[in-house]
């Protein structure tokens, strides 16, 4: 209708979208991190209140460190949540991250089946329990994915003398998750981190059989992607999360998440 009512209601419309008046669009931040952070419900359960204090929306894509740290390298991140130290470092020294910072831990442990056809339970050693899943011909899921979980588990084969192959070693090339249901119906052995883990008992009729190795210890960092390499990351945004994340309301916002009464990430916030 070209009525005069309709006309100024136009000029008003117009002249607040000149001068910036209109609806506001809310600030985003492209958070990636680990399918494990996201399969436990970590994510979702840290990043409720700086969603509700900051008015800051997180879209968080969940996937392997390794994937993480290349949609990093794209620009297609603002910040990663990663576990695969070697892989992190690689990452700020290349130039593509900056300002690292140490933000929880959890660790891995050995899962499988209850009758343990390797008699592997109550090893203290995960690589002599590859090695021993390795000679009885047990299946075995691997990761398949290069994420931290997979580069671990590499490397705990690499010292059993690499990993089996044929038929029983399945490269799932998936998630934490969709692996051990496939570990469950498959009746197969797996490196799980514990976080995963617990979300996941209830639903999977596997034991934890292999657990409490240093060399299990699973740390977690947290960088922010380089807007030197990327113009168009949302900087600003980035570091306030990551500064809410490390401070001691997101630090205890990690050691309060529990499953079941257990702790699945602990704080470690202490520096670079």
């Amino acid at each position: 209708m070209n009525t005069p009512a309709c006309k100024a209601l136009l000029a008003v419309v117009l002249a607040l979208l000149a001068t910036g008046c209109g609806p506001k669009v809310p600030e985003r931040v492209r958070l990636v991190t680990t399918t494990s952070t996201d399969d436990s419900g970590l994510s979702t359960f840290l990043l409720e209140p700086f969603q509700e204090e900051t008015g800051i929306q997180v879209q968080v894509v969940a996937v392997g460190s390794g994937q993480a740290l290349e949609l990093g390298r794209r620009g297609d991140a603002d910040l990663v949540l990663v576990h695969a130290r070697k892989n992190e470092d690689e990452f700020v020294a290349q130039g593509w991250g900056i300002e690292r910072r140490d933000i929880m831990w959890n660790d891995f442990l050995v899962a499988g089946p209850k009758s343990d056809p390797a008699a592997v339970r109550g090893l203290a050693s995960p690589a002599e329990a590859f090695g021993k899943i390795k000679a009885s011909g047990a299946t075995f899921v691997s990761r398949g994915d290069e994420s931290g979980t997979h580069v671990r588990e590499k490397a705990i084969w690499a010292e059993a003398g690499g990993p089996p192959t044929g038929p029983g070693y399945i490269d799932a090339g998936q998630g934490m998750g969709p692996c051990l249901l496939l570990a469950n119906q498959r009746q197969a052995y797996i490196l799980a981190d514990r976080g995963t883990w617990l979300a996941y008992a209830s639903r999977v009729g596997l034991d934890v059989l292999v657990e409490g190795d240093p060399a299990l210890r699973n740390p977690y960092g947290i960088i922010l992607v380089n807007p030197e390499k990327h113009p168009d990351v949302n900087a600003s945004g980035a570091r306030k999360l990551r500064d809410w994340l490390v401070s001691p309301a997101g630090q205890a916002r990690i050691g309060a998440f529990q499953i079941g009464g257990q702790v699945l990430f602990h704080p470690a916030a202490t520096g670079t």
